[in-house]
């Protein structure tokens, strides 16, 4: 679907030309209509919080195919519109989700979406390196962009920047987040990450140092780039 088909589905047909004008103007178009459509279900967003992308869905997938259990404990760390926290309640019901973000506007829209979407999350209003109780799941996908880094110019005028960059070229919440990770793990549970394209084998090694006992995958988009890490224990003979 076109950017304009794209418009012309979610505005009122009145709208439709103020929307292309915003459009030419080099605003993305999930922000003029006010919703995406992510793994099938319609998040509302805003400038507030990052536009759901492809590769989230597939890290929602992939997280999928590990869990053993039909009620996990999970937690999503830095959640932004609650796109992934929201859709792995939407498809383990008998789940418990929790979901960390510090931005308060940010929070106000995933509010806004769990209730929407008939989801039933615990929000925390909180920076994701303050983790509480444990989990069978940690997911994230945290700001991974160096500060250096060139990025797309609809993108860098757009979004949030604060769900983008993160110091460390890009590493500190990896850091952060596997630092503290094997005290709120719950046994058999497992981190999966959306990642950069070259800091799979950073963040392999970052897991090496904190968490010696488990072994990490990492997994590839559509466009055949690492874009998924994923950390479990290592079963025992």
């Amino acid at each position: 679907m076109t950017d304009i088909e794209y418009l012309k589905k979610y505005m009122k047909e009145e709208e439709v030309d103020e929307g292309i004008k915003r459009l030419k103007q080099g605003e993305p178009v999930q922000y003029i209509v006010g919703n995406v459509n992510f793994y099938g279900y319609i998040f509302e967003v805003n400038q507030n919080v990052l536009i759901p992308r492809f590769e989230t869905e597939q890290l929602i997938e992939k997280t999928l195919s590990f869990l053993q259990k039909k009620d996990p404990a999970i937690v999503d760390l830095g959640t932004g519109s609650g796109c992934i926290a929201i859709t792995l309640k939407k498809k383990l019901p008998e789940s418990t989700v929790t979901a960390y973000e510090l931005s308060k506007e940010a929070l106000e829209v995933a509010r806004k979406n769990a209730k929407n979407l008939e989801a039933d999350i615990t929000f925390v209003h909180d920076t994701m390196e303050h983790l509480h109780g444990t989990y069978d799941v940690i997911i994230s996908n945290p700001p991974y962009i160096a500060k250096d880094e060139e990025i797309e110019t609809i993108v860098y005028n757009n979004e949030p920047h604060l769900a983008l960059y993160a110091e460390d070229h890009g590493l500190y919440y990896y850091d952060k987040i596997l630092s503290q990770a094997r005290e709120h793990l719950n046994d058999g549970g497992i981190i999966a990450f959306e990642i950069g394209q070259t800091q799979g084998k950073k963040i392999q090694a970052l897991g090496q140092k904190y968490l010696p006992e488990f072994e990490s995958i990492i997994d590839v988009d559509y466009q055949g780039l690492d874009r998924f890490i994923f950390f479990k224990m290592i079963k025992k003979d």
